[in-house]
C-alpha cells in the first residue's frame, strides 16, 4: 500500500492485488510498530540521533551479509518514506518512549529507542472499506484500543499504579467510543487502515480475493500479473511483490528451515504461503535468508499460538529445556531466544513460574490471579503442581535438574545479577521488567507454590527470507543482474536486517521504505 500510494502521487496508475478477502495481511495482525531512525516523529519527541549513528547500529545488527548499499538506503530514505505517508494519509505517529533498540549497548544503539507507532485512528475514515480490514492477532473488547505504550503498563498487572490507571483509561475510552458509535482502531490495524484511506483518496483500487497465479513476462521484462481467475493485469512500469513470507507453507518450511518446524506455530497472516517468492524464483531470482524467520518464543495454545513478549522478562520465571536447564537470557530479543532454542536443542522448552508471578502480572492476556482455562491443561501446554519435583514430572523434565536450576537462579535473583546469561543487564531487558522489583527489575526468586509451567515452541511473526533485492528494491538474479520490471519488499524479500532484528518495527519500517523506493524507481523507468 505504501508503494501504491507513492506511485499514485508520482504520476503512475496503480492497483493493489490482495489474495485474501480482507486487506492488511500480517501488518493488521501486528503491533504496528515502525523502526525508521532519524524520522520527524523522533525529532519532535526530542530523541537524539543521527544518520552516522544509525548506520553504525544497523551495520552491527545486519552484519556483512547485507550489502551496505541496502542498509544505507533504509537509513537515508526511511524518514522521507514516513513523511510521505503522513502527508498523503490520515496516519499520525507517536514515539514509544523507552522501548529500547534490541541491542541498545551496541555501537549506535539507543537505550531510549527509535520505535514509533500509529496514533489510534477513527475507522470511519474508511467508510464501508472498514468491514474489509483484516482482524487483529488477538481479539479485544469492542471499542478497546491498546497501544504499545499501554501494553507495557498493563503487563505489570497489580504491581504499578500506571497499570491500573491505564486499564481505567482504556475502559472509559471504550465506553465513550461505543456510546458515540466511533470505530477507533490502533496498532497494526490503524496502520493498515490509514494506508487504505490514503489509497481511497488517491483513487487507487484494492482488489480483494485476487490471488496471483504467476508473473507475466514480455521480452524478458515483467509486464504484469496473471490472477487466479485467469485475468491478466498489465503493468507498464513494474510489479512489486509484497505478498508476505512463506510461514503458512508446510513444504517450504520443511525444505528451508530447521526441524522441528511447521505452520501451526506462526501468527502470520493465513494467506502467506510464499506465492510471490515462488513466482520470482521461477524467473531466476536469487533467494536469501530462507532458513530464518521473525522468531519468538510462543505458547501453542489450543486456539492458536500466543507470542510471548513481556511474559519472559517479568521477574519470577525462568525458561528451561527438557533437560531442566536454562539455555538463554529469557528477556533477550525474541529472534535471539529462538535461535538459542534451536542451537542448544531446546525445542520444546518450558516457562516455569511461581504463584507470586501469577498473582502480580498479566499472562497471555489473562489477568493476575485469574484462573487459566482448563483446556490449556488438557492440551498439555500448561501444568501446575505444589512442588517443583511434581511439576517436573508433569513436564517430563528431570526433577533434580529443575530443582538445581531454580535454586541457582534464585541465588542470582537475590543478589540482582544473573551470572549465567546476564538477564536484566540490557536496557532492552528492563523495558518489560518490573520497575518496583529490586535490585533487578527482571529477576525474582521462584518460591511460592503452586508452581506453573507453560510449553514454549519456536513461533514467529512471519518468515524473513525471500527474493534478493538491491537498494532500489529491484529483484536480483544470482549473478547480481536485475530482473527488469520486478520489485519486492516486505517479507517476500530477504530482510535488510539479516539474521537479526534492530528493534520493534524493524519488519514494517523497511517494508514501507523499500515499497516507497520501488515506486520511485518505477516512476523513473522509461
Amino acid at each position: 500500500m505504501t508503494a501504491a500510494l507513492t506511485a499514485a502521487h508520482n504520476g503512475l496508475t496503480a492497483v493493489v492485488l490482495e489474495k485474501a478477502g480482507a486487506f492488511g495481511g500480517s501488518t493488521a495482525r501486528s503491533g504496528g510498530g515502525v523502526w525508521l531512525p532519524g524520522n520527524d516523529v523522533l525529532r519532535r519527541a526530542g530523541v537524539t540521533d543521527n544518520e552516522d549513528q544509525a548506520l553504525r547500529y544497523l551495520a552491527h545488527v545486519a552484519g556483512p551479509e547485507v550489502p551496505e548499499a541496502r542498509q544505507r538506503a533504509l537509513i537515508e530514505h526511511g524518514p522521507a518514506a514516513l513523511a510521505f505517508v503522513a502527508a498523503h494519509s490520515p496516519l499520525r505517529f507517536s514515539w514509544v518512549p523507552g522501548y529500547a533498540d534490541y541491542y541498545p549497548e551496541a555501537p549506535g544503539g539507543l537505550p531510549q529507542g527509535r520505535t514509533i507507532e500509529p496514533v489510534p485512528l477513527d475507522g470511519r475514515v474508511l467508510g464501508t472499506d472498514l468491514d474489509a480490514l483484516a482482524p487483529p492477532y488477538l481479539p479485544v473488547p469492542e471499542g478497546m484500543v491498546v497501544t504499545a505504550v499501554d501494553y507495557r503498563w498493563l503487563s505489570l498487572g497489580t504491581r504499578h499504579w500506571r497499570a491500573a490507571l491505564t486499564a481505567a483509561r482504556l475502559g472509559v475510552r471504550a465506553a465513550v467510543s461505543r456510546a458515540l458509535k466511533r470505530r477507533r482502531i490502533g496498532m497494526g490495524q490503524a496502520l493498515a487502515a490509514g494506508l487504505r484511506a490514503g489509497l481511497r483518496q488517491a483513487g487507487v483500487p484494492v482488489w480483494l480475493d485476487t490471488p496471483m497465479a504467476d508473473l507475466y513476462v514480455v521480452d524478458g521484462r515483467v509486464a504484469g500479473v496473471r490472477t487466479g481467475d485467469g485475468r491478466l493485469v498489465g503493468a507498464h512500469r513494474g510489479v512489486l511483490i509484497a505478498s508476505g513470507g512463506f510461514e503458512r507453507n508446510e513444504a517450504m518450511r520443511q525444505l528451508y528451515q530447521r526441524a522441528p518446524i511447521g505452520t501451526e506455530w506462526t501468527v502470520g497472516a493465513p494467506g502467506n504461503t510464499g506465492d510471490g517468492i515462488a513466482a520470482g524464483e521461477r524467473l531466476g531470482a536469487a533467494l536469501d535468508l530462507m532458513d530464518d524467520a521473525w522468531w519468538g518464543p510462543s505458547i501453542p495454545l489450543p486456539n492458536g499460538p500466543y507470542f510471548c513478549l513481556a511474559e519472559r522478562s517479568l521477574p519470577g520465571c525462568v525458561i528451561v529445556n527438557e533437560r531442566g536447564q536454562r539455555f538463554v537470557n529469557e528477556a533477550a530479543p525474541y529472534v535471539d531466544a529462538v535461535h538459542a532454542m534451536y542451537d542448544t536443542g531446546s525445542v520444546p522448552a518450558w516457562l516455569v513460574a511461581d504463584q507470586t508471578y501469577r498473582d502480580r502480572y498479566l499472562f497471555a492476556g489473562r489477568g493476575p490471579r485469574a484462573p487459566l482455562p482448563r483446556r490449556w491443561y488438557e492440551a498439555g501446554v500448561a501444568h501446575r503442581a505444589s512442588t517443583l519435583d511434581s511439576l517436573a514430572a508433569k513436564m517430563g523434565v528431570p526433577p533434580e535438574a529443575l530443582r538445581d536450576t531454580v535454586e541457582r537462579f534464585n541465588g542470582f535473583a537475590t543478589v540482582g545479577h544473573d551470572l549465567d546469561f546476564g538477564r536484566g543487564d540490557s536496557a532492552y531487558d528492563r523495558y518489560y521488567g518490573d520497575p518496583r522489583n529490586h535490585p533487578n527489575p527482571n529477576l525474582a526468586p521462584l518460591l511460592k507454590p503452586p508452581f506453573h509451567a507453560f510449553r514454549i515452541v519456536p513461533g514467529d511473526l512471519g518468515t524473513k527470507g525471500g527474493l534478493r533485492t538491491d537498494e532500489r528494491a529491484r529483484v536480483l538474479r544470482p549473478d547480481g543482474s536485475t530482473i527488469p520490471g520486478l520489485y519486492a519488499a516486505g517479507n517476500a524479500s530477504a530482510s535488510v536486517m539479516g539474521h537479526s532484528y534492530a528493534g520493534a518495527g524493524a519488519t514494517i519500517g523497511p517494508a514501507m521504505t523499500f515499497g516507497y523506493l520501488a515506486a520511485l524507481d518505477a516512476a523513473k523507468e522509461a
